[in-house]
């Protein structure tokens, strides 16, 4: 097994991290992939205002995430709890005692390559493990690394490659905590990563969360949810806004709803009961049971009572189960949701030619297709469902 280990105060981590690590996992064809967040590092001292070591490490998970390599890709936050300062030799120990027999690649940028021989123990680091080191462009890494790469190989028994990453994001972390707290830094970083800095307000950020732009309100709804469902959110945004056009609704409101649709998706079933608990969210025997009803009542409460988006409760609300009596926002809502481009099974191109001539039919399609699913499970319909099937469905 070929295990690459990334270490990094990753404070914060950005678009230049992630690509350097996809493309040393790919160079190196590494089998795994190992964030590890650093705790005290050994050759600098983390600013004043730094997030928590739980923060450091939510916001890396958050990256790799990104990466869409969850076979591949491991946090490990063995140096977040270590006493005393991270060293890389005690790490990449700890790492070979971890995963016996494999061939571990230590991946850095140019400028901790160049000084790895000051290190603590470098002739035991470069015993444990190879070195991966990233370049902006074949030939600049060349001019700078092999006098490096030769010196290392010589002195060490080193094994090294380099890697050239044209318009590699190049910036460091201090100026990014400098645009951060100016109102900048959005255009270096993860979505994800960006919207979680402004749900915790690290480094500076002061976002009143209840009166977030259509991008930042995007991106803070993407912090909530694993990337592969990023897709799926994208998809039905913007099938929600063809729709809404088509029908004449106001398709700022539609991007809105379809945005935070599933923003509480991945919850667990306690936190799904206890948002419904604090918000007064009132539920039936079977929702409480089910967290594929839960998240539509969650994320509802969260649409209103965090991120100040009164007006698409509703279409929030019932996006699962659909209800006799829908207003437009939320047949377009269920609808978009229901046949966006990501969505393959046999009756979907029905469903999305209904959706553009006979929006109501549409829905009944919609919802006899739930009823079918549900009793073929042997599953109880909602009640909700039911009526929206009575209302639209029957004939369909």
């Amino acid at each position: 097994m070929k295990i690459g280990i990334y270490g990094g105060s990753f404070n914060p981590p950005h678009l230049g991290h992630l690509a350097a690590a996809h493309s040393a996992a790919s160079v190196l064809g590494l089998d795994k992939l190992v964030f590890v967040p650093a705790g005290t590092p050994p050759h600098k001292e983390l600013p004043p205002g730094t997030p928590t070591r739980e923060q450091r490490l939510a916001m890396t998970a958050i990256a790799a995430d990104q990466l869409l390599m969850p076979a591949v890709t491991e946090l490990w936050d063995t140096e977040l709890h270590r006493e005393g300062r991270s060293y890389t030799a005690d790490t990449l120990a700890e790492a070979a005692q971890r995963w016996p027999g494999a061939e571990l690649w230590l991946l850095m940028g140019t400028d901790m390559f160049l000084t790895i021989h000051r290190w603590r123990e470098p002739e035991k680091i470069l015993a444990l493990a190879g070195v991966c080191a990233f370049g902006r462009t074949e030939a600049d890494g060349e001019a700078v690394f092999a006098p490096q790469r030769d010196y290392l190989s010589k002195t060490y028994g080193a094994k090294t490659t380099t890697v050239a990453i044209p318009d590699l994001v190049d910036i460091s972390s201090t100026r990014l905590r400098e645009l951060l707290a100016a109102g900048g830094g959005r255009d270096f970083l993860p979505e994800a990563v960006y919207g979680y800095i402004l749900r915790e307000k690290l480094y500076g950020t002061h976002a009143d969360l209840k009166r977030l732009s259509m991008e930042d309100l995007r991106c803070v709804s993407y912090s909530m949810v694993y990337a592969k469902r990023l897709a799926h959110i994208r998809g039905t945004e913007e099938e929600a806004a063809r729709l809404a056009r088509r029908w004449g609704a106001d398709e700022d409101r539609m991007r809105r709803a379809a945005i935070l649709h599933d923003c509480t998706k991945y919850l667990s079933h306690e936190e799904h009961l206890a948002i419904c608990d604090q918000y007064g969210i009132a539920l039936d025997p079977l929702e409480r049971a089910t967290d594929k009803l839960l998240h539509a009542k969650s994320g509802a409460a969260l649409a209103k009572y965090v991120f100040g988006q009164d007006d698409i409760y509703d279409a929030i609300l019932y996006h699962t189960t659909a209800r006799a009596g829908m207003s437009l926002e939320e047949k377009l809502l269920y609808i978009a949701d229901y046949m966006e481009p990501c969505r393959d099974f046999p009756e979907v191109g029905e469903l999305r030619r209904l959706a553009y001539t006979d929006l109501d039919k549409a829905v009944g399609m919609g919802t006899a297709l739930a009823v079918q699913e549900m009793l073929l499970r042997d599953k109880e319909l909602h009640h909700d469902t039911r009526g929206a099937y009575e209302l639209y469905g029957k004939g369909i």
